[in-house]
């Protein structure tokens, strides 16, 4: 069955315009052109639009995308394969993330013993030196901010911890709350959340480094996190946060 781009974005949520996009590189072109000009997509095209897909879920950038997929050793079920592996992996993770949330959400309500170490049970240490690198080559934060930081960190007690997890579920908490009583993001009460959010970061983030920041958000390992509490929570924090922004921040 030849699907036409219209036909097509409605079946796999990815808009016409990204459509037309992906076809002016290179990286998914139709089955054919029809005579009214109308781009047609085979079987062949939704497997590979099914690829970019689960490519772009993993971060990888397009151009990247386009050589994979571009290469003579290309097999799309040993590809299917690695990406469920690399699912599973991720799934394994954000389960043992929930249970953490969980099990701190017990102590935090005096309902359960929970050692010192099992606060960072799930996380995943390389990646944590990934994001302090990333903040830092992105200029989001200077490297001295980061030293400063983590010297600082090293001095708070178990009270200090625990008051750092609570402030942000807290501010989580609100904002989920807000988009229960359909609240919009640029909403007077929904920036008050967000200015508490600014402050609570720590350092104290410029216009340009707090939307840095918000860009950051909508990578897959904070995306796991945040769909974790609310699937409905990453796009509204990240839409408020530019908004504040752009508002106050300068």
């Amino acid at each position: 069955m030849a699907y036409t781009v219209n036909k097509l974005a409605k079946l796999s949520g990815v808009s016409v315009r990204t459509l037309h996009f992906y076809d002016e590189i290179g990286l998914l072109k139709p089955a054919y052109y029809g005579d009214n000009s109308y781009r047609y997509y085979e079987e062949e095209q939704l497997l590979m639009l099914q690829q970019i897909l689960f490519f772009r879920e993993m971060d990888i950038p397009l151009n990247e995308i386009q050589k994979i997929i571009s290469s003579n050793d290309f097999d799309i079920i040993d590809t299917l394969k690695s990406h469920k592996l690399i699912l599973q992996k991720n799934l394994d993770r954000t389960k043992s993330l929930i249970e953490t949330i969980d099990k701190t959400i017990l102590r935090l309500r005096g309902k359960e013993q929970m050692k010192d170490e099992e606060l960072y049970y799930g996380f995943d240490s390389e990646k944590q030196k990934n994001y302090e690198k990333e903040l830092i080559d992105t200029g989001v934060v200077t490297q001295e901010w980061m030293s400063e930081y983590k010297d600082k960190r090293k001095h708070w007690n178990k009270a200090d911890h625990e008051k750092f997890m609570n402030d942000g579920k807290s501010i989580n908490d609100e904002l989920i709350s807000a988009i229960d009583k359909k609240l919009k993001p640029d909403s007077a009460k929904v920036q008050d959340i967000i200015r508490k959010h600014h402050a609570w970061v720590g350092w104290n983030p410029t216009k340009e480094k707090y939307i840095g920041l918000a860009e950051m958000y909508e990578t897959m390992d904070y995306k796991n996190f945040y769909n974790s509490l609310d699937t409905r929570l990453l796009k509204f924090i990240v839409t408020a946060m530019r908004i504040f922004a752009e508002r106050n921040l300068s």
